[in-house]
């Protein structure tokens, strides 16, 4: 329900930030939070209006938000943004081979935004994810696809006294003629630093066709053809505390 989405994606920052690692989850650990949302909001949206990605893209920006918040308040507790993003990807089509339909689902990871104690990870899921990417081989065993490129996209997360942490490029080449459906934020807008630290690399979706270079939005709903790829590159998370003079 869009209730329990809400409190989840509220609560994951309020106790991975307030509470120690020994401290137990229940009841008394949420007794001190209270969670408004109108109704009509975004949030709490009412019948016509269409409502996608709740639990993937939107639950990555409340999560912004709020650890933005408490960045006010706790400045020396709170990491910048990480990727803000779960970039899924989404593929359907006739298989030649198989003679058989297919459809394919997968998230990507990115950079986790960098906080008092240290840099970013790079190349992981973050908050609200909890998938594991799809092993190359399992993916061209399974799948009329091909895996040109997987690597961490340096350079991407911000720089600060801690950097943030790098984003992935995931390149795949597709075989056969498919649909292919993006839904991905942090391609207008950055990931925030804070006390200082620069945003990390916005993402991008890229069509590449005969040698070409297309600029995709960030939901987007395509037709490829047999040797078009699409490149995927994920945002770098925030970088926190001034960089380095020199």
């Amino acid at each position: 329900s869009p209730e329990h989405s809400e409190w989840a994606t509220v609560g994951s920052p309020e106790h991975s930030e307030w509470t120690t690692k020994r401290s137990p989850v229940n009841s008394g650990t949420f007794a001190p939070v209270r969670v408004i949302v109108p109704r009509g909001s975004l949030l709490d949206a009412d019948p016509p209006h269409a409502v996608a990605g709740g639990n993937v893209e939107t639950s990555q920006r409340v999560v912004d938000a709020v650890l933005g918040a408490f960045a006010e308040a706790l400045p020396d507790l709170i990491p910048a943004a990480s990727l803000g993003t779960m970039n899924n990807l989404t593929i359907g089509g006739h298989d030649p081979e198989r003679d058989a339909p297919f459809a394919y689902y997968e998230t990507v990871g990115g950079g986790a935004g960098a906080g008092p104690a240290g840099d970013g990870l790079s190349g992981v899921h973050v908050h609200m994810t909890n998938t594991l990417n799809t092993p190359v081989e399992a993916l061209e065993y399974t799948y009329p696809f091909r895996v040109r490129r997987y690597a961490l996209r340096r350079g991407s997360g911000g720089r600060g006294q801690h950097r943030g942490g790098d984003g992935l490029v995931r390149e795949i080449e597709f075989l056969c003629p498919a649909t292919v459906t993006i839904l991905s934020e942090r391609r207008r807008t950055a990931p925030y630093g804070l006390r200082g630290g620069q945003p990390g690399a916005r993402g991008r979706n890229v069509l590449i066709r005969d040698g070409e270079e297309q600029d995709l939005p960030g939901k987007a709903e395509i037709q490829v053809e047999p040797g078009d790829v699409l490149s995927l590159r994920t945002p770098g998370g925030g970088g926190w505390g001034a960089p380095p003079q020199g």
